[in-house]
């Protein structure tokens, strides 16, 4: 597909949670195809790795770290470390999570713990790392990921959609303390995105048959069609939105 291009976005550092695969891919490619130095993690050193070694081969700027984001001492460091090498972060995007479904019947407090672990906590704690220099530069974008699943009453997961919801909150929660500073915070909402593990682990053979009865909008949202809405809240385009929620759901809520 044809992307926009935001000039302003060039030069920038750009950092992205759960980076290696699915949408985070997509968003780590148009970071760097927009001329930005686009640092990610990744639990998935194979796929980091040749993610970064695809787009080095390219010419273009990435910095990539194995980490596992739960450990939220270990996803700071790796934070700082990338702005050591590259510079300040003015585009954060909080993008890692874990869909796996869950029958709230046999919910252990471990495994609620462990789907908040991955799908909440590490959201907030990037903005803690990032946030105090943003302020003190005045300038910065942070980009949320929500879920359409707990508007549309997804049932079959409900630790994941719980934390999608309080992302939410979060991110309004930001919104007048970096807003004075012209720091901007927002989140996208996906729909059902057909990533290669959703296409392996949920669409099925009913899967097509899903997306026609909810989603007004025929075909099947593209990751990198999220990532272009991505790039467009994290350019100087988006200058005026904060605390706002932008679904790219195919008209599915």
């Amino acid at each position: 597909m044809s992307a926009a291009t935001y000039p302003d976005l060039a030069g920038k550092r750009a950092f992205v949670t759960g980076g290696a695969t699915g949408i985070g891919a997509s968003i780590v490619r148009a970071y760097a195809r927009q001329g930005a130095v686009a640092g990610f993690v990744d639990i998935d050193e194979n796929a980091g790795n040749a993610l970064a070694a695809e787009l080095i081969d390219e010419g273009l700027q990435v910095w990539f770290a194995p980490v596992d984001v739960t450990d939220t001492n270990l996803l700071k460091q790796a934070i700082w470390d990338f702005c050591a090498a590259s510079g300040p972060i003015a585009c954060l995007v909080n993008n890692v999570a874990n869909d796996t479904r869950h029958d709230w019947r046999t919910l252990t407090r471990n495994s609620w713990d462990a789907a908040l672990s991955v799908n909440l906590t590490p959201a907030f704690f990037a903005i803690q790392a990032v946030a105090e220099g943003m302020l003190e530069r005045r300038a910065g974008s942070i980009v949320n990921f929500g879920s359409i699943s707990w508007k549309a009453k997804h049932g079959g997961m409900p630790a994941y959609t719980t934390a999608k919801a309080a992302i939410h909150g979060m991110t309004r929660s930001f919104v007048s303390e970096l807003g004075s500073a012209g720091v901007r915070i927002n989140t996208v909402v996906p729909g059902w995105v057909l990533t290669e593990r959703q296409i392996a682990e949920h669409y099925g053979a009913d899967g097509a048959d899903i997306i026609s009865r909810n989603q007004p909008l025929a075909g099947a949202i593209k990751p990198e069609q999220v990532a272009a809405l991505v790039m467009f809240l994290s350019s100087d385009d988006s200058a005026m939105c904060t605390g706002q929620e932008f679904t790219i759901d195919g008209g599915w809520i």
